[in-house]
């Protein structure tokens, strides 16, 4: 077998955060860990107080499956409590991903009103018979995560202008399990510009997840014409979360990482973002860095 050097393992390693598909050209160094750790933010009006950083579990996802579940149970556990101790207490989910168990199982041994759970119901237009009750669903992923309540669910990947009006089932049902404590806030994953300047304006939404990265790669438009959306979003009082900081990681690059994070943090208009971590490394480097960051830019 050959042997890699130690610049050619850490590149080989980071080029799987948050769902890089290709190992870029050049070469970096991981900024080393710290006892640095991540401070909390308000979502919006959602009443939600969170970390600036979620931990994501849907790189590569799909299929009931992602790089963090991949990973294996023991060390994904390994990884989330390593977050948690870094002051990740935001865990970003999906039915789709498969990762509700594994968070799941990772959070049995944290106490429960420290964190905050995210997760994401697939939907389908009114009427498909595919739909089923919004509770049985809801009732499945409590059960999956050993948790009595959720504090934010979305209704994924949104790729079309319309939702407020084809998808009533499950605003209706989401908005009664809010109303009987299930969940905290509800709201919408946009991966379609229509669809998330349908969001800004919709009373219904609480949170908004979307792409923003200063590449415009896998964005809804421009990263001017986005920030200016989510910044009306912000005005209207909803939570932003940003996605694909890295261009679904296609921007790792030591330099990328820097650019992409400066900008989440000072130009993007979100209150916090969600990065697929897949070690206990991407933890400390993520964590290190968006805190000097916010330190160097005078965020709080």
């Amino acid at each position: 077998m050959k042997k890699l050097s130690r610049r050619s393992f850490l590149r080989t390693s980071f080029a799987s955060f948050a769902g890089l598909t290709m190992v870029r050209p050049g070469s970096f160094e991981l900024t080393p860990a710290s006892e640095v750790r991540v401070d909390k933010v308000k979502l919006g009006n959602s009443g939600l107080i969170v970390s600036r950083i979620a931990l994501g579990t849907g790189s590569k996802g799909g299929s009931k499956a992602s790089n963090q579940t991949r990973l294996g149970m023991e060390n994904f556990t390994k990884m989330a409590h390593h977050a948690y101790e870094k002051g990740i207490t935001f865990f970003d989910m999906a039915d789709s991903y498969g990762s509700h168990q594994y968070v799941g199982n990772a959070i049995k041994s944290l106490p429960r009103e420290k964190l905050t759970l995210l997760t994401k119901i697939w939907t389908q237009e009114d009427g498909s018979d595919r739909n089923v009750p919004v509770r049985e669903s809801l009732d499945r992923y409590r059960q999956e995560m050993g948790t009595d309540y959720i504090d934010i669910v979305l209704m994924h990947c949104l790729m079309q202008p319309g939702w407020g009006k084809n998808r009533t089932h499950y605003m209706e049902g989401l908005a009664k399990a809010k109303q009987d404590g299930i969940i905290k806030a509800v709201g919408v994953s946009c991966h379609n510009w229509d669809a998330m300047v349908e969001a800004v304006d919709n009373p219904w939404v609480d949170v908004i997840m979307a792409r923003i990265n200063p590449f415009q790669t896998n964005m809804d438009g421009t990263p001017d014409v986005v920030k200016e959306l989510l910044g009306k979003a912000k005005k209207n009082g909803i939570g932003v979360i940003g996605m694909k900081i890295f261009g679904e990681g296609r921007h790792v690059s030591d330099d990328e990482r820097e650019q992409s994070l400066r900008f989440a943090l000072t130009e993007a208009n979100i209150h916090c973002m969600t990065l697929g971590m897949e070690s206990t490394a991407h933890v400390d480097d993520a964590t290190k860095r968006v805190m000097r960051l916010a330190k160097e830019n005078k965020i709080h």
